[in-house]
């Protein structure tokens, strides 16, 4: 890219923008999630391993750790603290022998169902926060130029892994629990 397409102040401005912007959205969002985690001792990174087991099937450590966002030590020391509660499994593969692979066990399966549907058990903030434009806009945000910015950085990849998780999971979940309400 061409430096003569924005200015220094510009791109400090953005930055800076961008920089407060996540963090006090990931504030939220880290609050909100580990509220919701507790009842279940795990920790967000935990959680998050066992949600990318559970929607990519047999995900390799490296998988785990590109989509998770962490570093590969820190995905495998998490999954064999999963492993050790029976939560989740390891495994190689007959024609990959390098790769480590983590597939959840029917407990593990269990746990993030049994998850889903306490849910609304505790409070979220960012659902709150968004209630007012789902209800002005009949819909949720969209994070287009979010997606769009985060495939610049991680890759293609990161976006199919990303798109591939959540069509999954729209398909594999049969809504057992009902549907909130917004008053």
């Amino acid at each position: 890219m061409s430096k003569e397409l924005y200015t220094m102040k510009e791109a400090m401005l953005y930055s800076q923008r961008i920089a407060q912007l996540s963090k006090a959205l990931w504030k939220a969002v880290e609050k909100d999630w580990q509220m919701w985690i507790k009842p279940y001792d795990l920790n967000i990174n935990e959680h998050h391993i066992l949600w990318i087991s559970f929607h990519l099937k047999g995900a390799s450590i490296s998988d785990v750790a590109k989509f998770g966002v962490m570093h590969v030590s820190t995905a495998f020391n998490f999954s064999k603290k999963l492993e050790e509660r029976g939560l989740l499994e390891f495994s190689k593969r007959d024609d990959d022998k390098r790769n480590t692979y983590v597939e959840l066990t029917e407990k593990g399966s269990n746990l993030i169902i049994e998850m889903y549907e306490h849910y609304h058990d505790t409070h979220h903030a960012i659902l709150d926060g968004s209630l007012p434009l789902k209800e002005l806009y009949g819909r949720f945000p969209e994070f287009l130029d979010v997606m769009a910015v985060i495939r610049n950085i991680y890759g293609e990849d990161f976006i199919e892994i990303f798109e591939r998780s959540f069509s999954n999971f729209k398909e594999n979940l049969n809504e057992p629990f009902q549907k909130a309400s917004l008053s």
